[in-house]
């Protein structure tokens, strides 16, 4: 599991380098990128027999279309072949197991499922899609599906038809709940039909929804433990996207960056640490870490705010407590600029967090709220920074910035399914170097 869930985030890191390059290689261009971050909630009914009959998440997301790698949502990936109406995608995608939310801390079966899909483009607005997946404990599976896209005024839609062959150790382990009934069952093929709308708000703020239902196959929906033989899910919530009104920009005021960092480990909260009410972690617990920023655009509801894609590597230094261990993050940063009496900024990134082992601060947490950890978790970065060529009146370091930031993991007070629903996480203050390029 461990595994899959590395090579998943090394796949999105992977985007950070889809700018391109002007004619005059002296100089890089970088374009205004197809981007959006938003918010969503998730209600989906329980197909089990249990007392609960639906299940709600809290569901952050982050989309991204280079030339070669984009994030749509829950799902992600690269086009290892483009060609006339045909793509080859290598994908990750988020699948939720709908059980009751007491429970999901304890089983966390909401996983990340990876497979192969084969995209065909059959209209000016329509594509077929054929997929081969698997989860990240080797039940396979494999889509079918035909989707369309429509444009009215601020409205968008996207239906979309499909039909999954379950195979049977899929069907047994997720419906028949073969570990704990000891029953195995066939496989199957269920069917869905899913609509998305997207509707233009204003600028760069957009509502976003979508219902779907899906039919369970006759071995499914015969398990001993399944009730109900259809199911249906909703998402409902913002996000902020490209404003379909204008063209995108062909060059960019704000460029590329990379960042180095060095943190201490606190047990405080964010709210204790603005506050400066800071405990210093017994063990000193310490982390360095490096990140990529790729700009998306320069402007956001007509406001100066810089924001990027930006990708991290961490490392997680051994010491009395643990040893060492790597994390992974992926995010949506924006950074607000102030040019008084010199340029300084304040940050704040969204995004994913996967660590190979939970570090120990963030283990004594989870031991005394009685939580089991989840690996995968939600991603923020506060930062705090200054322009040390306006401090020093030195024309070499104006592209340099010295700041503070927060390096913080947590699940949404155990509103998120996916991150093992927890309250909670980890915090590490640190300092940095930040290069503009």
């Amino acid at each position: 599991m461990r595994l899959s869930n590395i090579i998943f985030v090394l796949t999105m890191m992977l985007s950070t380098y889809s700018f391109g390059f002007d004619t005059d290689i002296k100089k890089k261009v970088f374009a205004e990128q197809t981007w959006g971050i938003g918010v969503l909630v998730r209600n989906a009914e329980i197909p089990f027999n249990t007392e609960a009959d639906n299940v709600t998440s809290f569901v952050p997301m982050m989309f991204y279309q280079g030339e070669t790698f984009f994030i749509r949502g829950i799902e992600g990936g690269a086009h290892l072949y483009q060609q006339s109406d045909w793509q080859v995608n290598a994908m990750a995608r988020m699948r939720f197991f709908d059980i009751p939310a007491e429970f999901q801390n304890q089983v966390q079966g909401d996983t990340i499922d990876l497979g192969l899909q084969l995209r065909r483009t059959t209209g000016k607005n329509s594509f077929l899609d054929v997929e081969l997946f698997s989860d990240l404990e080797g039940n396979p599976y494999g889509n079918v599906s035909k989707s369309w896209y429509f444009q009215h005024n601020s409205w968008e839609f996207i239906p979309k038809l499909s039909a999954r062959y379950k195979s049977a150790s899929f069907n047994s382990h997720y419906f028949a709940l073969e570990e704990l009934s000891d029953q195995r069952i066939g496989a199957g093929i269920e069917l869905n039909a899913n609509l998305e709308a997207r509707y233009h708000v204003s600028s760069n703020f957009y509502l976003l929804g979508s219902i779907g239902a899906t039919a369970l196959d006759s071995n499914a929906y015969n398990a001993d433990i399944v009730e109900q033989r259809w199911q249906s899910e909703a998402y409902l919530g913002f996000a902020f996207f490209n404003d379909i009104t204008k063209e995108k920009k062909a060059d960019l005021d704000n460029h590329g960056y990379l960042r180095v960092a060095h943190g201490w480990a606190t047990p405080s909260n964010i709210g204790d640490i603005l506050a400066g009410d800071t405990v210093k972690d017994e063990y000193n617990n310490q982390l360095t870490s490096i990140f990529y920023g790729l700009p998306l655009t320069d402007q956001l509801f007509s406001l100066p705010l810089d924001m990027y894609l930006t990708t991290g590597f961490v490392w997680h230094w051994n010491s009395e407590v643990q040893s060492s261990e790597q994390e992974y993050v992926l995010a949506i940063k924006a950074y607000y600029t102030i040019s008084w009496p010199v340029r300084w900024r304040i940050g704040l990134a969204e995004g994913l967090s996967y660590v190979s082992d939970v570090t120990y601060i963030e283990r004594i947490e989870m031991e005394e709220k009685g939580y089991r950890p989840s690996e995968l978790m939600n991603s923020i970065d506060f930062t705090l920074d200054i322009n040390l060529g306006d401090v020093f009146n030195v024309n070499a370091l104006k592209e340099t910035w010295l700041g503070y930031s927060i390096h913080h993991r947590s699940s949404i007070f155990e509103k998120a399914s996916q991150f093992g629903r927890i309250k909670g996480g980890s915090n590490y203050n640190s300092v940095y170097l930040q290069f503009d390029f």
